[in-house]
C-alpha cells in the first residue's frame, strides 16, 4: 500500500533573508510552490513536521499532498537545501504536478540478491554500486517509490544496465532516451585478490621498466674502479 503524504503550509507574504531568518526562529521553513498552471507561491512549513517526514525514504519520491488553508494541490519535492554544518532543512522547492503532464523524477534504487550472486558467494567478488537513483519519466499516477535491482545472476567481472532494469508499466529512463546505458552495479574481485593474481609467480622473470634500471657504464668506467681496487 503507497503511503500517504500531506505537507500543511502557511501563504507568506514577506520575503528577503531577514524574513527567511525570522521564520526560522519560529520553527518554520521557507518553501516556494510552483508550476502548473498557477503562479508561484511562497510557502512556510513546519520544520519538526517536514524533517519528520524526510527521514521516510519514499517522501522523496511521491506524490505529496499540499495543504493551505482549505486548498490542496499535488506536488513533488525536487529541491532541499541544507544548512552546511547543522542539520537544518534551509528552504524547500515544491513542484506542482498536473494528472496528464509528464512528470520527471528521480527515484532511489532498491538492491537484492547481492549475497546468492555467484560472483559473490562462490567467485570471491564484491558489489559494486554506480548508481543509487535514476530519472525516470512518466505521468504522476505511474510515478513509483523505487525500482528494484536483482544482483542473483551477476558473476565476476559482471554488472546490471539501466536498460536491464524492469520498470513499472508506462515509466520510462530518462538517460536511456539519451543513449546513456550506464552501469548499476558490478561485481569486482577486491584489489588485493587483484594485484596478487597480476603478481609474477615464483621464479619467474619480471620485466623491470628501464627507468628502474642501472645505467650502462661508460666505455673504461668499469676499469678504472678495478685499478682502483688495486691500490
Amino acid at each position: 500500500m503507497r503511503e500517504k503524504f500531506v505537507v500543511e503550509a502557511e501563504v507568506r507574504s514577506a520575503h528577503g533573508k531577514g524574513a527567511s531568518r525570522r521564520l526560522r526562529r519560529e520553527g518554520k521553513v521557507p518553501a516556494i510552490l510552483y508550476g502548473g498552471k498557477s503562479e508561484p507561491q511562497s510557502i512556510a512549513v513546519s520544520h519538526n513536521e517536514i524533517s519528520k517526514q524526510l527521514k521516510v525514504e519514499a517522501f522523496y519520491s511521491h506524490i505529496l499532498t499540499v495543504k493551505i488553508g482549505s486548498e490542496s494541490e499535488q506536488a513533488v519535492l525536487k529541491d532541499l537545501h541544507r544548512h552546511p554544518v547543522r542539520d537544518e532543512i534551509m528552504h524547500m522547492d515544491l513542484q506542482r504536478v498536473l494528472a496528464d503532464q509528464l512528470l520527471r523524477m528521480h527515484v532511489p534504487l532498491h538492491f537484492k540478491g547481492a549475497e546468492v550472486a555467484p560472483g559473490v558467494k562462490t567467485g570471491g567478488g564484491i558489489i559494486e554500486h554506480h548508481l543509487i537513483q535514476v530519472e525516470v519519466e512518466c505521468l504522476p499516477k505511474d510515478l513509483p517509490e523505487f525500482i528494484e535491482v536483482d544482483l542473483s545472476q551477476l558473476n565476476v567481472n559482471e554488472a546490471v544496465h539501466m536498460s536491464q532494469l524492469k520498470l513499472p508499466e508506462h515509466v520510462a529512463l530518462v538517460e536511456l532516451k539519451h543513449g546513456n546505458d550506464a552501469s548499476v552495479a558490478a561485481v569486482h574481485l577486491p584489489r588485493a585478490a587483484v594485484e596478487v593474481e597480476a603478481a609474477p609467480a615464483e621464479g619467474a622473470t619480471a620485466e623491470v621498466p628501464a627507468i628502474a634500471q642501472k645505467a650502462e657504464a661508460k666505455p673504461g668506467e668499469g676499469e678504472a674502479k678495478k685499478d682502483e681496487k688495486k691500490k
